[in-house]
């Protein structure tokens, strides 16, 4: 069963310092474009997360994003006692400069005083610098990445059954063109054939019946469009071989749509007939269909 593009995956797990979420999204692209949008993963993991997704998704513009949520230990701050020693000691000796130059206004209570110094914004810190994911809980974060790489790819398997109904159904209905132009054949070449002898009485014109015949037969054969309408058949069932049996068929059918075009686009510049030029025209307004659907399937 083919594959969406589209697709969205997410996945938690729980370390000892906090929780760990990655989520994973992909859009429709010619290659696998993939955007780490995390700084927690260190360097030398990244590249293991590229190869991960790589062989998992295959294409697509993929952007990951890992975050990081403390649990109520790693969230406290802690003080740093080496730097309110620091103000104290520059406090108090300009305490005691105070007193000196006016006496009677210094004195300043020690409690009072600390109170002030722990306000100083560089006092408070989030105290632990350890990386967040590091070679102890690799294993287990890894194992967060492939489950939302498996939710992901169950995403674009419901996606590309959708596909699939749709963009298969678009090939049947031009098949169900064919034989009504099939149907027009007939009436078309007799058309042609009394449009070209009108045209001649109408010229008090009086050729050889032999050679008129000869050359009516050469300018209708090249208005046949047999030819153009057995390779669309053609075309029409290697799509559907194509796309029923092989894993990731998103390029190739893109291919057999163009030359589906071509086709189409013949029939239509040789049709010299109302009739069939409209239901060349529904071609190719399902055609376009499947174009546009064929760019999002893996």
């Amino acid at each position: 069963m083919i594959q969406s593009m589209t697709g969205y995956g997410k996945a938690e797990t729980v370390l000892p310092s906090g929780k760990i979420t990655v989520e994973i999204k992909s859009l429709n692209g010619k290659n696998a474009d993939i955007g780490i949008k995390t700084q927690l993963l260190p360097k030398d993991k990244e590249l293991v997360v590229r190869q991960m997704i790589a062989q998992k998704l295959v294409r697509g513009n993929i952007d990951f994003f890992v975050t990081f949520e403390p649990n109520a230990a790693e969230c406290a701050k802690e003080i740093n006692p080496d730097l309110v020693l620091a103000y104290y000691r520059q406090m108090m000796a300009i305490n005691g400069r105070i007193e000196e130059e006016f006496p009677g206004t210094g004195n300043a209570d020690a409690a009072h005083l600390l109170g002030s110094i722990v306000r100083f914004p560089d006092i408070m810190d989030n105290g632990r610098k350890t990386e967040i994911v590091n070679d102890e809980n690799w294993e287990q974060v890894r194992g967060c990445i492939e489950e939302a790489l498996d939710r992901l790819c169950e995403y674009r398997i419901r996606e590309g059954k959708s596909l699939y109904a749709d963009i298969t159904a678009k090939v049947r209905n031009i098949l169900g063109f064919i034989p009504q132009i099939e149907a027009f054949e007939k009436e078309r070449v007799d058309a042609v054939r009394e449009r070209i002898v009108s045209k001649l009485e109408e010229m008090e014109l009086h050729p050889d019946h032999d050679r008129l015949e000869q050359e009516m037969i050469f300018y209708i054969e090249k208005l046949d469009i047999n030819e153009e309408k057995v390779r669309l058949r053609q075309h029409c069932e290697y799509f559907m071989e194509t796309i029923d049996n092989e894993p990731y068929p998103g390029k190739k059918i893109g291919f057999i749509a163009q030359e589906m075009g071509r086709e189409i686009n013949t029939t239509g510049s040789k049709a010299n007939h109302s009739g069939i030029q409209k239901i060349v025209v529904r071609m190719k307004d399902e055609l376009e269909k499947i174009k546009e659907q064929s760019l999002n399937i893996l």
